[in-house]
Parts: structure tokens; C-alpha cells; sequence
């Protein structure tokens, strides 16, 4: 016999629920995004969030927009302090951000604000958990060696600025742990060990927050330092 064609009613039962079925899988994923903010680009940013697949972007749009910038620090419970404006010309500061509790060392100069927002990211999601797990400690101090300098890159007298010059840079030095032991990137990144295992882990982890981070594998002049700034460019350059 041959079989019965649907009737009209059946026929549009089964679209009704062709058209139902996007609607409520969307409405399944837009309920785990607000529950989920750290995977959420329409999410104001929260440096308390783990991190996401929309960190990076959240974070690569503070670098235009200084207010927002310390709305997040703010709204993070992030202790900061915003200095007056200063300088001229290409070294004209006019974002300085200075962290009010991060353990840099010998002071803790004044940066740019995406800058304080990446060393906090930083710092809670690779520095301190590399110390722990390769380490087995918790870190004490970091050692810089400065975030200003008005100048042009490498001190050339001529060719493009350094970021440097607007303190949208730090130079990270050492590591310092809670037991004593000092992490040095100059005499401890060479080798296999337990410390050069640290440094290219948390090398590796400021590239997820910072623009720009330079070690010793880009170039001689990075022998003694990690380079990290938060250039206006649209990708990260890790090396």
C-alpha cells in the first residue's frame, strides 16, 4: 500500500519545531555566557574572572580608553592610584597608573593603565601559580628595571619611539620567592633546571596579557630582562 502523505497539521508541527530548536539552543548558550563572563565579549571585564576566550579582546580594548581602563581596575578591587598628567612631545604621560599593593621591587613606578591590568593578570595567572607548582613557593617580590625611560627604542637617535616613553613598557628583571631563593633572567635562563623551566613559564603566560614580551631567545640587548609593554597593535608578539 502506499504509505499516507502528512497532513498539513503534522507539517507544520515539524517546522514549528525546526524553528523552536535554534531559538532555545541559542538561548541555552546565551544563558551560559552570563553565567560564564570570562568567556563573554559583551561582559565588562573583571580581572577577578579566570581567564577566557574573550580576556584578550576585553583587554586589547582598554589600551584606547583610559577611564574604562581604571573602571576595571575599580571594578576588580584592584588597589591603584591615578597620577596627574606629565611630560611633553613624544614623552607625554598622560596615563599614569601606579598599583597600590603589587610586589615590585625597588618601588613600584607608575605605567600606563592596561599595563597595571596585565601585571595583575600576570601575576595571578602565571607568575604565582609557576612558582607554586615549579617552584613550591609563593613569590615574594619582582624585580624591574624600570617602566620610563624618554628615549627611542634601543637609545637610537633616530626611528620610532620606545614604549618606553610613555611608561606603557616594564622590564622585568627577577623573581624573588617567599623562601628566599632568587629567580635572576639573566644567569638562570639557559638550561633545563627547575628555574629556567619557571622563567619560559611565565614568559610564556605574559603573552596571553601583554602586547609585546621580548626575552632573551628575541636578542642580546633582552640578555638581563623580559620586555612587556602594551603597544596599540591588533596581535601579540611573543618571543
Amino acid at each position: 500500500m502506499p504509505r499516507k502523505k502528512p497532513n498539513r497539521h503534522y507539517r507544520a508541527a515539524r517546522l514549528a519545531l525546526a524553528a523552536l530548536v535554534p531559538l532555545m539552543l541559542a538561548i541555552a548558550g546565551w544563558q551560559w555566557l552570563q553565567s560564564h563572563p570570562q568567556h563573554n565579549p559583551w561582559a565588562p571585564l573583571n580581572l577577578n574572572d579566570p581567564p577566557g576566550w574573550a580576556t584578550r579582546a576585553k583587554l586589547a580594548r582598554l589600551k584606547g580608553d583610559v577611564g574604562e581602563c581604571r573602571a576595571v581596575l575599580e571594578r576588580s578591587d584592584i588597589a591603584f592610584t591615578a597620577l596627574e598628567p606629565t611630560g611633553e612631545g613624544p614623552c607625554a604621560r598622560s596615563d599614569r597608573t601606579r598599583l597600590g599593593a603589587f610586589p615590585l621591587a625597588p618601588d613600584t613606578p607608575p605605567v600606563t593603565c592596561p599595563v597595571a591590568a596585565a601585571l595583575e593578570i600576570w601575576r595571578r595567572d602565571s607568575v604565582a601559580p609557576a612558582a607554586r607548582q615549579i617552584l613550591g613557593s609563593e613569590i615574594r617580590r619582582i624585580e624591574h628595571l624600570g617602566a620610563f625611560s624618554c628615549r627611542r627604542m634601543y637609545g637610537d637617535s633616530e626611528g620610532p619611539w620606545s614604549e618606553h616613553a610613555t611608561a606603557n613598557a616594564i622590564d622585568i628583571a627577577a623573581f624573588v620567592l617567599k623562601d628566599g631563593r632568587r629567580i635572576s633572567v639573566l644567569k638562570d635562563w639557559e638550561g633545563d633546571g627547575s628555574k629556567a623551566r619557571f622563567l619560559r613559564a611565565v614568559r610564556e603566560g605574559a603573552c596571553g596579557s601583554f602586547a609585546t614580551v621580548l626575552s632573551p631567545d628575541y636578542n642580546a640587548a633582552h640578555a638581563d630582562h623580559f620586555h612587556l609593554d602594551q603597544d596599540d597593535r591588533w596581535a601579540g608578539v611573543c618571543r
